[in-house]
């Protein structure tokens, strides 16, 4: 008589389903785990630094941010930037052909604050001649973005970036750092750190002449990379 031979027993139900559930578990963490490292893989952009060292001018990155301070434009910038400002957001192709000085700010930003008067003294002469000046406010809270321009008197526009990408995109590693575009559309000009009188003034008329000013450090800066 032939005995049968024993069948293995498969896995209670309960155990497949704790199975699952650590598979599920650890999709989703690998999930995780390569998203985070697509965000760091891409960085900051360095296009703008390296076609300035080449003595090229890149075109500005595009960007469409809210208004965060429409300030008071002179006479001369009500159509050009007046317009601009007029739907709540902003974007770069809505200034072309008028010279942009674009600076990188937050009110937690302790050199922010030792630039900020000689902005608004740029801003105050040479606003009324056309240079349009735009701040770039990031990673920051609208009040207290808000209450920085009211203590430093700061006239000119500002938009509000409340991450960092368009900063990413600009290649910014820190802040504040100070951007001149031509009327052209195009980066003349970058400086890292607090921008200098002399830095500004020369990256100003490379704004306004079209050639390139190359890339220069300036004085204190965070990095929020």
């Amino acid at each position: 008589m032939c005995q049968a031979l024993p069948v293995e027993a498969s896995a209670p139900p309960a155990r497949r389903r704790s199975w699952g559930r650590w598979a599920a578990v650890a999709v989703a963490l690998l999930f995780v785990a390569l998203l985070i490292y697509g965000i760091a893989a891409k960085g900051t952009s360095d296009e703008i630094d390296s076609a300035l060292a080449e003595g090229r001018a890149p075109a500005a990155p595009e960007f469409t941010l809210e208004v965060l301070e429409r300030g008071r434009l002179p006479a001369r910038l009500q159509e050009p930037v007046g317009a601009a400002l007029a739907d709540g957001k902003v974007s770069m192709s809505e200034l072309r052909g008028t010279p942009v000085v674009l600076n990188l700010w937050a009110s937690w930003c302790t050199p922010c604050r030792e630039e900020s008067p000689r902005l608004r003294q740029g801003w105050e002469r040479l606003g009324p001649r056309g240079i349009a000046f735009l701040g770039l406010n990031i990673q920051d809270l609208r009040e207290d973005a808000r209450k920085f321009s009211a203590e430093f008197g700061l006239t000119y526009p500002s938009v509000r970036d409340a991450r960092r990408g368009v900063a990413d995109d600009y290649g910014a590693t820190g802040i504040p750092e100070t951007f001149f575009v031509d009327a052209r559309g195009r980066v003349v000009g970058h400086v890292i750190g607090v921008v200098s009188a002399g830095q500004l003034a020369a990256g100003i008329r490379a704004a306004l002449s079209g050639e390139v000013a190359g890339t220069a450090s300036g004085g204190a800066s965070f990095d929020v990379r």
